[in-house]
């Protein structure tokens, strides 16, 4: 009897010393998440007014939720009297073996922001990155998704595209094909670019301001080399490729100017 008396005695004297503080703890609790919660919302009202990318807001506001909650719940806990210093370092050694452990993808993730951020490229436009040209698809929080002509799904880590080069053949709304056409040194120039020029403005979707061109880019081993330049959309990028190529061919054959194979002259000299 003399026991259970000293245990109601032990367990009274604790709720005396620790049920106010259990209490107060328990208040700053459910008054804290409603704070949080409050002021997720405020921090996505403000945000949204910006027009930053979905992607990017979803999780900024996770960042901030689950942050403030870490701090609410580590002075929820002293409060109590739990000793948060070591726990406090636990979590800091825990977040830089995390981080080291997925140093890659932190700068996958880091790239990520940055596109979404300064926006070099949107979902739509073509650009060229990586040695890879397509369509952009998807831009994610790690990677970003391409389809290509060939229409095979490319996904590049974030971190490589903020790395290096990036062509963005949509910025401008308009885009300049350079293609190569060779003629041989008996044709006439002149009538090959009017025949080239023609080909060009009879096709639909080359843009005629600006003005298509036709120049002689160099003077090669076997042929004069032409560049044609037709202007275009950039979601007809590869339609106007293909076709002006193949137009081209047909309107330099029309009109008898021949395209030459690589050819070598031989001279041989008599030894006398």
């Amino acid at each position: 009897m003399d026991k259970i008396e000293v245990y109601a005695t032990q367990i009274g004297s604790m709720i005396i010393e620790f049920g106010p503080k259990l209490i107060l703890t328990l208040i700053t609790l459910w008054l804290g998440l409603r704070v949080i919660k409050w002021l997720v919302k405020l921090i996505e009202k403000n945000l949204a007014k910006s027009s930053i990318e979905p992607t990017l807001l979803k999780f900024v506001l996770n960042i901030v939720s689950w942050g403030l909650k870490i701090l609410l719940f580590i002075s929820a806990a002293s409060m109590i009297g739990i000793e948060t210093t070591s726990f406090v370092a636990i979590l800091g050694a825990a977040g830089l073996a995390v981080g080291l452990a997925l140093q890659g993808a932190l700068a996958n993730f880091a790239g990520g922001v940055l596109l979404i951020i300064f926006k070099p490229y949107k979902v739509g436009d073509l650009i060229d990155t990586q040695s890879e040209t397509g369509r952009v698809m998807e831009v994610q929080i790690f990677t970003t998704v391409l389809l290509n002509a060939d229409h095979e799904t490319i996904i590049i880590p974030n971190g490589a595209v903020v790395g290096g080069n990036i062509k963005n053949y949509s910025k401008e709304g308009k885009v300049r094909h350079n293609l190569a056409m060779g003629i041989s040194y008996d044709s006439n120039i002149k009538q090959a670019r009017e025949v080239l020029m023609s080909a060009m403005l009879e096709h639909p979707l080359v843009l005629k301001d600006p003005s298509p061109a036709v120049i002689v880019a160099e003077l090669g081993d076997s042929s004069v080399n032409l560049v044609v330049r037709p202007w275009c959309d950039p979601k007809d990028y590869w339609q106007v490729q293909a076709d002006i190529m193949e137009a081209g061919k047909e309107a330099l054959d029309a009109a008898n100017i021949t395209i030459p194979f690589p050819q070598m002259d031989v001279h041989m000299n008599k030894v006398q």
